[in-house]
C-alpha cells in the first residue's frame, strides 16, 4: 500500500534534498569505521565560475612542481569543513574573489578515498587577484576569454569539467544540485534502483529493516573497495543479497548530505550521496529478481505522478565521473 512506502523520503530525494541516515546499514560486510579527512578520505572541490562576458576565471599556480602553470580554482576541504564552505575559501584564497555556488557539475572519485566536488559559482564581490599579491595559494588570477587550452595548464583534467559547465549554462540538464546539511557518521550511498519492464510498470527496492526505506550502502568497509569506485558496493549488494548481476549505467547523483563534525570530539567526515543507479533494458526480465535477503523487497510504483518524477529523474543527474 502506498502508505506503507517511503513516499516523504523518497520525494525529499527526488527534490535533491536529503534524509536521516538510519542504521543498520544494506549490505555491509562489516561496521563502516570513522571517515577522517586527511587520514582516510580526501574531498576536493574545484569551481567553474565565469563573468558577464562569457569570460573564464583561471588561477596561477604557485606550488613549485606546477609553478607558472593555469587551473580553475581549487583545493582540499579542510576537517570540520563543509563543501560550500570550502569552496568559498578556496576561490577567495587563490582569485581574491568571493564567490556563490549554483549547482554541483560532476563528482569526480576514484573510489571512497578520492572525492572532488567539481560546482558552477558565481563571483559577489572581492579584488581579483595580481602579481603584486601573489602568496603561496597562487600568483595571481584572470578573466581568461578565450581557449584555456592556449594556456599552459597544470592538468588537462579540467576540460571535461568546462565542457559540462558550458552545456549546463546553454541548457541545464539537472536541477540546481547543492549540498544540504545533515550529518552522516560513514561515507554512503542511498541507493535508488528503479527496475521497469516492457509493459511499463515499475518497481523501486527498498530496505525492511524498521519502517520501509530507501537502501543505504558503506563505502570503503573493505581494503579491495577503497580505490575500486562508488559503485563497487552497490553492486555487491545487487551480487549478493539478489542474486542479479546486471550490467547497469553510470551512476548518477541526485543529491547530497554532509555536515562537518568536530572530529576532536569524535565526529566525521562522513557523506550520504544520493545516487540512481539505471539498469538499461536489454538486461532486464519482465519482474525483478526476487531478494535471497528478506532485508530488501520490491515496491510497485502505481502511483503516476511519481512514476513520472522518478522517471524523469533518471535522465536529470549530476554525473558521477569514475
Amino acid at each position: 500500500p502506498m502508505g506503507d512506502a517511503p513516499v516523504p523520503e523518497l520525494e525529499a530525494v527526488l527534490d535533491g534534498g536529503g534524509w536521516d541516515v538510519g542504521t543498520p546499514l544494506e549490505g555491509s560486510p562489516a561496521p563502516p569505521g570513522p571517515v577522517r579527512l586527511g587520514r582516510n578520505v580526501c574531498y576536493v572541490v574545484l569551481a567553474v565560475l565565469f563573468n558577464q562576458e562569457g569570460a573564464l576565471l583561471l588561477v596561477q599556480e604557485a606550488k613549485p612542481e606546477c609553478r607558472g602553470r593555469w587551473y580553475l580554482p581549487a583545493g582540499r576541504m579542510e576537517p570540520g569543513e563543509g563543501i560550500a564552505a570550502a569552496l568559498r575559501r578556496e576561490v577567495r584564497e587563490e582569485s581574491g574573489l568571493d564567490c556563490e555556488p549554483l549547482t554541483l557539475l560532476a563528482l569526480e572519485e576514484r573510489g571512497p578515498a578520492w572525492i572532488r566536488f567539481a560546482f558552477l559559482a558565481r563571483a559577489t564581490g572581492g579584488t581579483l587577484k595580481t602579481l603584486e599579491d601573489a602568496d603561496s595559494e597562487s600568483l595571481q588570477a584572470t578573466w581568461w576569454p578565450g581557449d584555456p587550452r592556449s594556456l599552459p595548464l597544470r592538468s588537462l583534467d579540467i576540460l571535461p569539467v568546462l565542457e559540462l559547465a558550458t552545456r549546463y549554462r546553454r541548457s541545464p540538464a539537472h536541477p540546481p544540485t547543492l549540498p544540504r546539511e545533515l550529518p552522516c557518521s560513514p561515507l554512503c550511498l542511498r541507493l535508488l534502483l528503479p527496475f521497469s519492464n516492457a509493459a511499463g510498470h515499475l518497481w523501486l527496492l527498498l530496505a525492511t529493516s524498521g519502517t520501509l526505506h530507501l537502501p543505504v550502502v558503506a563505502c570503503g568497509t573493505c581494503p579491495s573497495e577503497l580505490r575500486a569506485g562508488l559503485r563497487s558496493p552497490l553492486l555487491r549488494l545487487l551480487r549478493e543479497r539478489l542474486g542479479w548481476e546486471p550490467q547497469p549505467r553510470a551512476l548518477g547523483l541526485l543529491g547530497l548530505q554532509h555536515r562537518p563534525g568536530d572530529t576532536e570530539a569524535g565526529g566525521t567526515d562522513g557523506i550520504c550521496f544520493n545516487v540512481v543507479l539505471s539498469v538499461p533494458p536489454g538486461s532486464q526480465r519482465e519482474e525483478p529478481p526476487e531478494p535471497r535477503d528478506p532485508a530488501l523487497c520490491w515496491w510497485p510504483v502505481r502511483e503516476e505522478r511519481l512514476r513520472g518524477r522518478v522517471l524523469q529523474r533518471m535522465r536529470a543527474t549530476v554525473p558521477v565521473r569514475s
